[in-house]
């Protein structure tokens, strides 16, 4: 006679791991954004998160995560359905996926300092449009701003949507494009009637997949933008590790702002993902 908790030695590391590294800090972090420094209950920590730099920090990482979330979005849907579907090579398809899934996890300090040898004031190809008379900081752009943080993140978002979209795109079934082709639908009137109203909670969820993915970057902004730019997670990492700005109860409680925004975003992908599934299967 088998006992049911040997069944379940195989996954007790599992349990054990996410105990340890997600489910005991999560715990801690709630605790502490409820107290103050002498460990005694307090929601002074949650009122201060009302203050304007803070309420400014959040605003600024939403609009960063959005951006680099729909340019993420769209550029990884075109380059997943012309891989999948555009009638390339065949060594293609491979190729791009194992890129993606290298890519996707390609951040932190290696990638800004990529990008700052790639884009920076000095960096190879500034270097090589201004011999050519092209000047791209003279035009306004500059890579330690909102708009080169933001293409910093497109790095990881892109290949990030690229592996979501694919298993949707690959769901499509190709009896659906024959029968619109029969009923006399152009390519065209297939896509907009019937291909991308299947594919949008697949889209849509994604999109919120990599918003949470851009909200809770830190590493990359830092090691790119020092404090220059005031997002939430480095005003974070300031009130936790900082020097100046060290107050770690604050810091909990803006962890927990982060955590209420990044959880509706991964609830509202599961949610749209699981409508999805029902029309793919």
């Amino acid at each position: 006679m088998r006992l049911p908790w040997r069944e379940g030695l195989g996954v007790a590391p599992f349990f054990v791991f996410a105990a340890l590294f997600l489910i005991v800090p999560t715990v801690s972090l709630l605790v502490g954004a409820f107290q103050d420094k002498d460990g005694g209950f307090t929601l002074d920590n949650i009122v201060r998160l009302w203050q304007p730099s803070i309420l400014n920090s959040y605003k600024l990482s939403i609009e960063i995560s959005v951006a680099s979330a729909l340019a993420g979005a769209l550029a990884g849907f075109v380059l997943a359905l012309a891989a999948l579907r555009g009638g390339l090579p065949g060594w293609v398809r491979p190729t791009l996926m194992t890129f993606s899934g290298v890519a996707s996890n390609f951040a932190g300090v290696p990638l800004a300092f990529a990008f700052m040898a790639t884009l920076g004031r000095l960096g190879f190809v500034t270097l090589a449009l201004r011999g050519l008379g092209v000047d791209i900081y003279a035009a306004g752009f500059n890579l330690f701003t909102f708009s080169g943080l933001t293409l910093t993140y497109c790095y990881f978002q892109i290949p990030l949507m690229t592996l979501v979209m694919a298993p949707a795109i690959e769901g499509l079934k190709r009896e659906w494009s024959e029968a619109a082709e029969t009923l006399g639908a152009s390519h065209l009137q297939y896509w907009r009637m019937v291909a991308l109203p299947v594919l949008w909670p697949s889209l849509a969820g994604a999109a919120l997949l990599l918003f949470a993915n851009a909200f809770g970057a830190v590493a990359t902004a830092y090691a790119l933008t020092g404090s220059f730019l005031n997002i939430t997670p480095i005003l974070l990492y300031a009130q936790i590790r900082g020097d100046v700005l060290h107050d770690p109860n604050l810091g909990y409680a803006l962890a927990l702002g982060m955590l209420v925004i990044t959880g509706a975003s991964n609830l509202g992908y599961l949610a749209l993902r699981a409508r999805s599934d029902r029309w793919l299967r």
